[in-house]
């Protein structure tokens, strides 16, 4: 018997993903096309005028390389986190986009700082640091495929390259590691099963797969049991049930 574990493939696992990075494109695409500059547009540190760039700054790249750099790891980060925390996905992705912002805003160098690569730092360390948490076999694995792919990532966290924005990268690190804590009781359990048990007992487990999770039964009892029999089954099954349900609590 399973615990229900709450990974569920949806059309929003690709589709939301898909929708973000296809907006980041269009705005690229606007850009070379008119001729426009949008870095005006982008975080710009202490000045309430750069605070739209807290918005709109992970729309904006620099050049198809900048571009492409980003827009494939946010589309995996993503879609990895839409089917592994789908019931936080949306609050980890708005409040971290607000919050990267924001401490990138306090302690960035007087600049532009334009592109998604917070928000790859954020959903990166946000899903090494859950899944290390959780226990659970599924997001440890998670979290060290994250480490394989972008591992080196975390050279960018310091001030290697004066052209890249790694007070982004660090914001985006923080916040990460802070909604990991955050959310804490949102990590998905490890499956539990009969014999995990401590009240198990393998000659009731005989009796109890004629039963449903209500206690209702799902097949045709043999005929050498009796009804006294049978209630005590039903007995059973009560009991069982009920240690189970405290033990979760």
């Amino acid at each position: 018997m399973k615990q229900k574990q709450d990974f569920n493939f949806t059309p929003g696992v690709i589709g939301y993903p898909l929708l973000f990075v296809l907006a980041i494109w269009i705005v690229f695409w606007i850009e070379v096309r008119f001729g426009v500059n949008f870095n005006p547009f982008g975080l710009y540190p202490r000045k309430l005028s750069g605070l739209c760039g807290v918005f709109f700054s992970p729309f904006i790249h620099s050049g198809i390389k900048h571009l492409f750099n980003n827009t494939i790891p946010l589309l995996v980060l993503s879609i990895a986190l839409f089917y592994f925390y789908r019931s936080i996905s949306w609050k980890i992705l708005g409040y971290g986009l607000l919050l990267t912002g924001l401490i990138t805003w306090l302690i960035a160098r007087p600049a532009y700082h334009i592109g998604a690569s917070g928000i790859i730092y954020l959903l990166a360390s946000f899903l090494f640091f859950k899944g290390i948490f959780s226990k659970h076999y599924r997001l440890v694995a998670l979290s060290l495929i994250v480490v394989f792919l972008y591992g080196g990532l975390l050279w960018y966290v310091t001030p290697i390259d004066p052209e890249v924005s790694w007070e982004g990268h660090l914001s985006g690190l923080i916040v990460g590691l802070l909604f990991a804590f955050i959310f804490k009781k949102n990590i998905a359990k490890a499956p539990k099963y009969v014999w995990e048990h401590p009240d198990y007992d393998e000659e009731e487990d005989e009796f109890m797969r004629h039963f449903d999770e209500n206690g209702n039964f799902i097949e045709k009892l043999p005929d050498e049991i009796n009804e006294s029999e049978q209630e005590d089954i039903i007995e059973v099954n009560y009991i069982y049930k009920k240690a189970t349900e405290n033990k979760n609590d």
